[in-house]
């Protein structure tokens, strides 16, 4: 129904639109290139074209101006708030190169005092222990002469027993304690 309805209502349109052309038979132009409505056309071409034109340089093209403008100012002025910032980044860099050039001076300062107070300290301690060694060395000489001087009175005396006690088995008779001291001490300072 609805359609059929539509299709009614095209086809009245259609004989209108031929009655109000008076084309009864001929094919109706397209409106625009219907020479008939140059005039009017051209008109109201030039009408809206000077509307829009008014509304464009009034309205549209300054916001747009502005709009530019406000993003080319936003645009400097970050761009000279990153060379500030880089700026800044820069001279911290340098002043922590600068800090850790002197921690490292200090630092090795620091380790050059401890090696030279470790060095003093085990210098000190070596020749404490030296002059300990010494003193014992010199001590234990003096008891390894005192030793000696006693082992030799002792072998001195020893010796000169075991002359007698010799000699007397050789010979039957004993000879006195000075003979017999005599020739031990004779030995002795042969060998």
């Amino acid at each position: 129904m609805a359609v059929a309805s539509f299709a009614t209502l095209l086809a009245g349109a259609a004989q209108a639109a031929e009655q109000q052309h008076g084309l009864s038979g001929e094919k109706a132009s397209f409106p625009p290139f219907d020479p008939t409505h140059f005039a009017s056309n051209l008109f109201w071409l030039a009408i809206t074209f000077a509307v829009l034109y008014w509304l464009m340089s009034t309205v549209a093209l300054p916001r747009l101006g502005a709009i530019l403008e406000e993003r080319a100012d936003t645009i400097g002025r970050d761009l000279d708030h990153a060379t500030q910032m880089q700026g800044k980044a820069e001279e911290m860099a340098q002043a922590y190169e600068k800090a850790l050039a002197e921690a490292r001076k200090n630092a090795q300062g620091i380790a050059q005092t401890a090696r030279e107070t470790g060095a003093k300290a085990s210098d000190a301690q070596r020749h404490a222990t030296e002059a300990e060694l010494a003193a014992k060395l010199a001590q234990a000489e003096a008891t390894i002469a005192k030793t000696k001087t006693e082992a030799m009175t002792n072998v001195r005396g020893l010796g000169s027993d075991i002359a007698v006690a010799i000699v007397e088995k050789l010979t039957g008779q004993a000879p006195s304690a000075s003979e017999a001291s005599a020739a031990v001490d004779q030995a002795l300072s042969r060998g």
